[in-house]
């Protein structure tokens, strides 16, 4: 019993040695005089911006002080809404491709031709088309995480056991029924997994968007603390894009293990037969 708290606690603590060599590091490399403090902030000057722009603990952060939490409220908000419309419409789409011939034939020249196109080459088309607000922020999260959702639901759809169809249509399966209740729990594993892909590219392009089509935001603070040379803001934006990124990966993997408990179950059986 008492080994095997111990081995859990150990591999909690493995998971934070890297971290904290890493910012150590950085702290020393910061203090050595190599590089004027300005252009490279300590891990602690950065955590005394950070404080600031959350809890307005000494104004030191100016406009931006105590107001985190309205920052990163805005950019989730984006990230969220032009995720949920990606995730709809690439496992719709993608369900269809896959399941298809006569839909792949149709749609996959069109989609092979704009899935190379840089998320970022969108920038002047969404501001003309939806003007300096939140939709072109939304639109280019969108194409930047429709097409890993896409390609992902099609791969699963693709991938499922033709011995599972097969008994199904002996039982009487129609085509529907099928694809809800086999083809569709089939593609989830291959689906979640372009969800993790597809939210990492979500909070980049809320950023970038950001940084150019909106003036609220953790990439607006990153971008206009750069103009003023607050260089401890900008890796504090940083490091709360890669926490929120960080947050919102764990979110998808914890639904997955959740709806894919049978999948594990499985796994488990098939390994204990």
């Amino acid at each position: 019993m008492r080994t095997s708290i111990m081995s859990r606690l150990y591999h909690r603590l493995e998971r934070g040695i890297v971290p904290v060599l890493a910012v150590g590091g950085w702290e020393l490399f910061s203090r050595s005089g190599i590089l004027p403090p300005a252009l490279l902030p300590a891990p602690s000057q950065v955590m005394i911006a950070w404080l600031d722009w959350i809890f307005h603990t000494d104004g030191n952060t100016q406009s931006y002080s105590g107001r985190w939490i309205w920052d990163i409220t805005a950019s989730a908000l984006r990230v969220f809404s032009g995720f949920l419309l990606a995730t709809s419409l690439g496992v719709a789409i993608g369900m269809a491709i896959g399941w298809s011939r006569r839909m792949e034939n149709l749609f996959e020249p069109l989609l092979q031709m704009l899935r190379p196109i840089p998320p970022v080459s969108w920038i002047p088309l969404a501001i003309i088309w939806f003007g300096i607000a939140d939709k072109p922020a939304i639109f280019l999260v969108f194409m930047g995480a429709f097409f890993p959702v896409l390609l992902s639901t099609i791969h699963g759809v693709k991938s499922c056991d033709r011995n599972l169809l097969r008994a199904g249509a002996m039982t009487g399966g129609t085509p529907a029924k099928l694809l809800l209740y086999i083809v569709f729990p089939a593609a989830l594993p291959s689906i979640f997994s372009g969800l993790r892909i597809a939210i990492g590219s979500a909070w980049m392009l809320t950023v970038t968007a950001e940084m150019v089509a909106v003036k609220s935001g953790v990439g607006y603070v990153l971008w206009d603390s750069y103009y003023f040379l607050r260089y401890d803001i900008v890796i504090a934006a940083m490091v709360s894009i890669g926490l929120l990124g960080y947050l919102s990966d764990m979110m998808i993997k914890t639904i997955a293990a959740r709806v894919l408990r049978w999948q594990n179950g499985s796994i488990l059986r098939t390994r204990e037969g």
